[in-house]
Parts: structure tokens; C-alpha cells; sequence
């Protein structure tokens, strides 16, 4: 895509700190700051290290392999575009919709969550209103320009980065005595020994936290969607996949370690987290066991800035592939324009109007239409995860088959093939097992297995429909299209 700086093409506005502050707090938001108590309730303090370790490591491979894609060929259509010019045109149309699919939806469950979160303060006051005004802070933010977007990310992420390092500095004060309660000096590993800590609940315990630990690293792949319209992708996309994979264990690893060195895994509250009750965030626990009485509502403001955060993400990705798909004849041609400022603003607003449709559904019946979209949607994240390892391990072969030097791309990920075949491996027993969690919890209704497996079957027939449609093949490594690094 042309750098030219002209209405007719998006622009490329994004720095290198926003590119690096979308990339990290794509990975912040409620998986951590409520979902990781669950997990240590669920498979001990041990069991929950040992799945998040695990997730993270899969992330930083599908990043690193995102980072080569997207900084010798930064594209706003990322996944969908990569797919079409290294595996099958078919399978980039597929992941384009899926992509958008996933994130129109997922906007919904930002509303509704959002307007559970702010009942906190004003449990009186009508739930339509808020989501209307918080849709209408996300439209306004992604309609401004790319660079309005990218600043709110930026303080989003910062807000909740900077949570984080205070919660670490609470926590790490009072294991070693210093801060909070009676008792003084190290408290020992006591919550690691507990029952049958640090591994509870043996190995489908910890695979099922192992879903959950996916579900909360989900919006890091947010940086191959930027990259297209960041001032300069050879530098900036690299520097923000290099400090994914440490933040991630600074942020993520040592956060759980914390709470579960000061909460037994066995205290009920661990498992009664969610936006409809913010005390029982293992962040709030911990913050009001070092004595901040406050503690509930800043950390409810927290979540809301991490909720609008994945809102206006989740807005700012869907937007910029419906705009790539309509460029390429994938989509109705007049999602393609772009506003004197250079945004999508069509495509914007087709995904608010789902957004929203999906939100009200909620509140008619018995809101089963919202929690099936929600379960299809749920599916989406890692089936672009997938085509993220397929994409990378055909580029790869196609780079060197085609007589390429290495030597000459700007990003080189590291243990090629072993890190996108180990990524694609690990996302299809999360694809395959998603209605572990359900089973490990027992008392389950035969639909509660079934919904979670929805989407992929959408997926699978808007791949194969558009593939029989247009009698697509894989394309031959020797005739993939490699275009010039821009």
C-alpha cells in the first residue's frame, strides 16, 4: 500500500510508541485483572504459572511470526491479506470475515460489560444511555483520524501498564513483610502448599485454564492490523514484538505469582470474578489486604479505561480489514472510501451498527441471540491465530524458494519452522478443546458444549463457499506474490 499522504489512502500517522503500546495493551485488559483469580481457583498456583507460561510462550511465536510478515509487507488487511498471498485467496477471505466478525461482536460484550462496570457509581441509571454514550466516545475517537486512535490507546495502555507496576510494587512489599497486616518479614510459600496446591485439580484443571489464558492474551496480534499505517514499519513493528514476550512475563507471570503467593487458591472470591462485582478482583483483594480502602473503585475504573480500551481497538482492527477486503473486491466497494482525514469511515460505522444490534439483543428475551454471536465470536480470536503460524510458515518457504536472502529481511523471527509450527499446534487443542473448561466444571447442559464450537463452522462454510464460488487453489510457493518490503 502507497505511503502517499493523500485522502485517498490511509495514513500513516502511527509512532513507534503507539505501535508498541497497542502490541502490550492488547494483552492487558479483564483477562488479567479478574479471569487470573478464576484460574488459580481452578488449577492451583502452580497450574495456573504453568498454563499462562504456556500461552505466553505461543503468543511471543505467533508474534514474532506476525512481526516478519508485517514488517516486510506492513498491510492494514494483515491475516487476510497475508492468507491471500501465501496460502489460498479463499482462506484470506474467510479470515478477513472471521476477523471482523470476532471483533464487531466483541464490541457488543465491551458495551455490555462497560455498562455493568459503571452501575458501580450509578446503580440507578439507565443502561441504555451509557452504552450509547460509550459507543458514541469509540465512533468519535476512530472517526477523528488514525493518529486520534492511537493517542487514546496509547493512555488506555498506559493506565493500565501503570495499575500493574503498582500492584506488583504493593504485592512484592507485602510478601516481604513490609507492607500490610500484622506479620513482618518473608510470608513463605504457605498459599503454595495449601491442599493440594501448587497443582490443583490435575491436568484438565490446568488445560482448562489453559483456554482461559488464550481468551486473555487475544488482541496482541492488534499490531499487524497497525502496522499498516505506522510512519515506519521496519522499525517500529520489530521494536514492539521484542518487548512483547518479557513484558508479557513481567505483567502477566509475575502478577499471578503475586496473588497467588498472598490469596490461597482456595478462598472463594477467586472464583466469583466479573465485572458485575469488582471487589472480587484478585487485584482489589490484594490491594485491600495491603490496607487501601479505595481499592474497589479505583480498580473499577481501571477495568472500564481496559474495556473502552478493547472497544476502540476491537472498532479501529474490524474497520481497517472490511476496508483492505472492499480494496480487493472482498467486500460491498463502498466500504472502501475513506474520509478527507483518511479513515474508513463506512466500514466504521457498518461495524458500530453490528456492535450495536448485537449489544440490544441482549436486553430482548432471554438475550440467547447476544450469547450465540458471543460464543461464535469466541471461536474467531484463535482461528486467526491459526492463520497468523499457516500464513508465516508458507511466507517463509515461498521467501526462500523464490531465491530470496534471508540475510535481507528487516525482521527475522527466530526458530523458524518451530515456532509458527508450535503456535499452530497449540492454538488447535485450544480450537479443539473449548468446551473443556465447561466439562472440567461439570454440571453442564449439551448446548453449553455444542455453542462454544459455532464459529467454526461459519468459518469453514465462508471459506469452502468462496472457494467453490471461485474455484481458488493453494497457490504454488514459487508463484506466491512477494512484493517489495515498503
Amino acid at each position: 500500500m502507497s505511503n502517499t499522504n493523500n485522502s485517498q489512502q490511509l495514513q500513516r500517522h502511527l509512532k513507534t510508541r503507539h505501535l508498541t503500546m497497542i502490541a502490550l495493551g492488547g494483552s492487558i485488559g479483564t483477562g488479567l485483572f479478574l479471569a487470573s483469580g478464576g484460574a488459580i481457583a481452578q488449577a492451583g498456583p502452580g497450574g495456573a504459572l504453568l498454563a499462562f507460561t504456556a500461552v505466553g510462550i505461543m503468543v511471543y511465536f505467533l508474534m514474532t511470526s506476525l512481526g516478519e510478515l508485517a514488517t516486510y509487507m506492513p498491510e492494514s488487511g494483515s491475516f487476510s491479506t497475508y492468507a491471500s498471498r501465501f496460502v489460498d485467496p479463499a482462506l484470506g477471505f474467510a479470515l478477513g470475515w472471521n476477523f471482523w466478525f470476532n471483533w464487531a461482536i466483541t464490541i457488543a460484550s465491551e458495551l455490555v460489560a462497560a455498562t455493568l462496570i459503571i452501575k458501580y457509581w450509578f446503580p440507578d441509571t439507565n443502561s441504555f444511555l451509557w452504552s450509547f454514550l460509550f459507543l458514541g466516545i469509540i465512533v468519535a475517537l476512530n472517526l477523528l483520524s488514525v493518529k486520534g486512535y492511537g493517542e487514546s490507546e496509547y493512555w488506555f495502555s498506559m493506565i493500565k501498564i501503570g495499575t500493574v507496576i503498582i500492584f506488583l510494587a504493593v504485592g512484592l512489599l507485602m510478601i516481604f513483610g513490609i507492607l500490610g497486616g500484622e506479620r513482618t518479614g518473608f510470608i513463605g510459600f504457605d498459599t503454595f502448599t495449601t491442599g493440594d496446591a501448587p497443582f490443583h485439580g490435575g491436568l484438565l484443571a490446568i488445560l482448562g485454564v489453559f483456554m482461559a489464558a488464550g481468551y486473555s492474551f487475544q488482541g496482541t496480534e492488534l499490531v499487524g492490523i497497525a502496522a499498516g499505517e505506522t510512519d515506519n514499519p521496519r522499525e517500529s513493528v520489530p521494536k514492539a514484538i521484542r518487548q512483547i514476550f518479557w513484558r508479557i512475563l513481567l505483567f502477566y507471570i509475575l502478577a499471578i505469582f503475586v496473588i497467588a503467593m498472598l490469596i490461597p487458591y482456595t478462598d472463594p472470591r477467586l472464583l466469583m470474578g466479573d465485572v458485575t462485582d469488582i471487589s472480587v478482583s484478585p487485584f482489589t483483594l490484594v490491594f485491600e489486604k495491603a490496607g487501601i480502602a479505595f481499592a474497589a473503585s479505583v480498580m473499577n475504573a481501571v477495568i472500564l479505561t481496559s474495556v473502552l480500551s478493547a472497544g476502540n481497538s476491537g472498532m479501529y482492527a474490524s474497520a481497517r480489514i472490511v476496508y483492505v477486503l472492499a480494496q480487493e473486491g472482498k467486500a460491498p466497494r463502498f466500504l472502501g472510501k475513506l474520509s478527507k482525514r483518511g479513515v474508513p469511515v463506512n466500514a466504521i460505522l457498518l461495524t458500530a451498527s453490528i456492535g450495536m444490534l448485537a449489544f440490544l439483543a441482549s436486553f430482548f428475551g432471554d438475550g440467547a441471540v447476544y450469547f450465540w454471536l458471543l460464543s461464535a465470536s469466541g471461536m474467531c480470536g484463535f482461528i486467526a491465530w491459526l492463520g497468523i503460524a499457516i500464513s508465516h510458515y508458507r511466507f517463509r518457504r515461498a521467501y526462500v524458494s523464490q531465491g530470496r536472502k534471508l540475510e535481507d529481511l528487516a525482521y527475522r523471527a527466530r526458530w523458524f519452522p518451530f515456532g509458527p509450527l508450535f503456535a499452530f499446534a497449540l492454538c488447535l487443542v485450544v480450537v479443539i478443546g473449548q468446551s473443556l473448561p465447561i466439562l472440567v466444571a461439570g454440571d453442564y447442559h449439551w448446548l453449553d458444549i455444542v455453542m462454544p464450537y459455532i464459529g467454526l463452522p461459519l468459518f469453514l462454510a465462508v471459506w469452502l463457499g468462496y472457494k467453490i464460488k471461485f474455484k481458488t487453489k493453494v497457490i504454488p510457493l514459487d508463484q506466491c506474490q512477494l512484493d517489495s518490503p515498503e
